[in-house]
Order: structure tokens, then sequence, then C-alpha cells
């Protein structure tokens, strides 16, 4: 009898090229010209139509209403940004950056769907927690998605429509754990007004946390708008910052040219990533700036001691490991424990690259896994899986914001390969 992995495998459109050993460093798995759904939300028309302009000193009250032009799908806005997959289930995020967008947290079920070029994607858990007007708990928008080694997949909230020129804070940002085993909603901790005023920034999260001890997880969070890292504790329900100028963007790296469009972004620490165990127990967390081709690190330990956010003086916790190279802004990096290699998004190179932990960091030891510059057009997230698959999501942002997506072509794709073959040929093995 064939295995669950086999089965889903076989469902899924072109992955016989994923048997090859010799196939290409990345797949292309799925790819959309336009995003579509199962459920675009026409039974909520009466509740898109009541955008809520809140009072800035009061997340809960409602200054004026406003239709804002909101429907309840607006196909061309939908523009996906965080892939991850868990057991069969590709979770798939599209912030609300634009009106008309129906869900902002969804799935595509490989074992139903898998077969398709351009799967619909189906609200997750469902699409009655996406309407944000109808409860003050509903999901508003969502970048990134995380799961952990409990079976729990972790999210931010930022509780912001983020419409050009309308920026709304409807709601405070909040940090969602889902148990994937019966997809129930596990906590929803309000992010409160002493840690951020507003959502804009909060747009990845990564869990630390052992199968032993499932409620004794820490959750860190970049915040590339103020330029801080917001620590959660899950069994003390309690959130800390730490500040540091390692977090600041580098104005040597802000100016960026990526799929014809030259713009620059002052995005500060965007991405975290957990490193082997150490002999004592602890963790190195990589991080990084996205507008910087630095790497930097601290220990876990530090972090995890809210004593710590409050010092002035942070001496050597936070070290610089040094520089990837020319042109390798990253948004999202992963550690693989299997080869010891932390992968990274790199958007000026449209690629994925990589450093080996065991060597020196160094622009020598920094290699390319992947790079093409008319398909992986921006890739916004970068994830791996239990199985030991990388996931891309590369979404043609810079040419959604600066320019106009042509419709006819290919914008949106999503990538997969086993870390064992992305490393393979580079100097990453």
């Amino acid at each position: 009898m064939l295995s669950l992995e086999v089965l889903l495998l076989c469902a899924i459109a072109g992955f016989q090229l994923l048997i090859s050993a010799d196939g290409d460093p990345m797949i292309e798995v799925f790819k959309w010209k336009q995003l579509d759904f199962y459920n675009r939300g026409d039974g909520y028309k009466d509740l898109w139509s009541r955008i809520c302009i809140p009072d800035v000193y009061n997340y809960r009250k409602c200054l004026v209403s406003s239709n804002s032009g909101a429907s309840s799908f607006i196909r061309y806005n939908n523009v996906p940004q965080g892939v991850t997959h868990f057991r069969g289930r590709l979770f798939v995020t599209v912030p609300r950056r634009q009106p008309g967008i129906p869900s902002t947290l969804n799935y595509i079920d490989l074992a139903k769907d898998g077969w398709s070029q351009s799967p619909h994607l189906r609200a997750y858990p469902n699409l009655a927690v996406n309407q944000y007007n109808a409860s003050e708990q509903n999901l508003v928008s969502v970048y990134r998605t995380s799961v952990d080694v409990c079976g729990r997949l972790w999210f931010v909230d930022t509780g912001m429509l983020e419409f050009p020129n309308n920026r709304q804070q409807i709601r405070r940002p909040s940090i969602w754990v889902i148990d994937l085993a019966n997809d129930r909603l596990l906590k929803r901790f309000e992010i409160p007004l002493r840690i951020v005023e507003i959502g804009r920034g909060l747009a990845s999260i990564t869990v630390d946390v052992t199968t032993r001890r499932c409620d004794d997880a820490y959750a860190y969070i970049p915040d590339l708008v103020n330029r801080r890292l917001h620590v959660y504790h899950l069994r003390s329900d309690r959130i800390w910052s730490f500040e540091h100028s390692f977090f600041n963007f580098d104005p040597l790296s802000d100016d960026l040219n990526i799929g014809g469009q030259t713009f620059r972004w002052d995005d500060g620490i965007f991405s975290a990533t957990l490193g082997a165990y150490n002999p004592d127990g602890s963790r190195d967390v990589y991080f990084h700036p996205m507008a910087s081709t630095n790497e930097f690190v601290v220990s876990n330990t530090v972090l995890q001691q809210e004593f710590n956010a409050a010092r002035s003086d942070h001496g050597d916790d936070f070290r610089r490991l040094g520089t990837r190279g020319p042109s390798t802004q990253s948004t999202m990096h992963k550690y693989d424990p299997r080869t010891g290699v932390i992968f990274f998004a790199e958007v000026q190179k449209s690629g994925v690259g990589c450093w080996k932990t065991s060597k020196p960091f160094s622009t020598e030891n920094h290699g390319s896994v992947y790079s093409n510059s008319s398909e992986m057009i921006y890739p916004s997230d970068l994830t791996i899986d239990e199985e030991g698959y990388i996931w891309v999501m590369s979404n043609s942002m810079p040419i959604f914001v600066y320019s106009q997506l042509d419709v006819e072509k290919y914008n949106f794709r999503i990538w997969r390969q086993s870390t064992l073959l992305a490393k393979r040929g580079t100097v990453c093995e």
C-alpha cells in the first residue's frame, strides 16, 4: 500500500519531477496569473460595505463608517505573501493591503486540489473567522505563518487594513495559536499598546519550543517598522521587546532593483531563525533586516529573560556575523537541522541562497541554490517543513506596488525542493 506522502506527491501536478534526484534546485509546484477562492465571501457583502474607521484611542470604537469602495472580491488585489506546509495542507496568506480580499488566511488541500496548476484557495479555519467586520476577534490581516514541533500554527494578525493612503488599525494586533490536529484556536493574545502602537511591520513569527514542553513556548516577532524584536512567552502570557542598532536597515543596501522596478525600502529586522541546539541546550537566533546584506546572531537565553530587554547596554550579547555579499538582501530565512544549512529567500537575486553553519560566515561561504529573474520575482517567504522540504512563495510584489501586473502572465508561484537536493553542488555541501 502506498504511503500518504507518496499519494500526496502523485496528486500534485508536476510533482513527478521531484522524484528525480537530478531535478532542478527548486521545482515550481503551483502558479497563478491571479488568485481565486472556493468561497469569495459573496454572503458577506453587507459586512464588507461597513468598513470601520476607528478611534485611535479606542480600537473597538468606530468614529465613522465608510464603504471605502470595498467589495467581497476584487481578483486583482489578491497577492499571496506566505507559504507553510504541514501534513498535506499548504497554508497561504493574503494580507489585506487592498480592498476585496475575501480571506487573509487560507490553505490548499494537496490531496484534493494538488492536481491543479492554479488551485483555488480555501479559507482557514473557515470563511467566517476571516470576516473581520463580523466579530472583534476575527482575522484582519496575516502576512506569514509558522508551524511548531507541537503541531500548532502560529501567526500574527496585524489588525490593520493597509489600503493605500487609507491605513486603518481596526483592531489591536494579536498573536494566534491554532491546534492543527483539530483546527481549534488555543490562544489569541492581544499585543498591548505599550509594545506596538499599530500592527504594521509585524510580518513574521518564529517559535522556540520543544515537544517535551509545548506549554513553555517562546515566539520571536521581528518588527520591521519600529526596528524591535518582540518576545512572547506562552506559559506566562507575557510579551517584551528588545531594541538594538542591529535591527536597523543598512542605508548602503536599501536601493533595490527587482522585476524591472527600481525603488528604495527601509525595512528593518525582518526574519529570525533558530540554529542547532548547543551542548547546554541553548540555541542561537540568527536574524537580519531586509534592507541589509548583514547577518546577526543572539542566544535564545538572552531573549528569554524579560529583564534583559530593559537593559540600555547589551554588551556583546548581539553579534554581527558578517555580510552575505552583494545583492543578497533577504526576506525570510530558515535553518534546516538535517543539513545544518540556513536557506535565504533573496529578493535582489530572485532566488534562494544558503550558508552551512559549520563554516565561517563569509561571502565565499554563501552559496546560490537557485536564481530566476523572470519567474522567481520577489521571493516573499521561505519555510521548511517537518519532512525536510523547502517551500518558497514568489509574488511579484514590486511590480504590483510600483507598476501593474500583467494578468495574462503568471505572477505568483510556489516552489519546493528537499534540503538535501537544494544544497547539492553549492558551497553549502
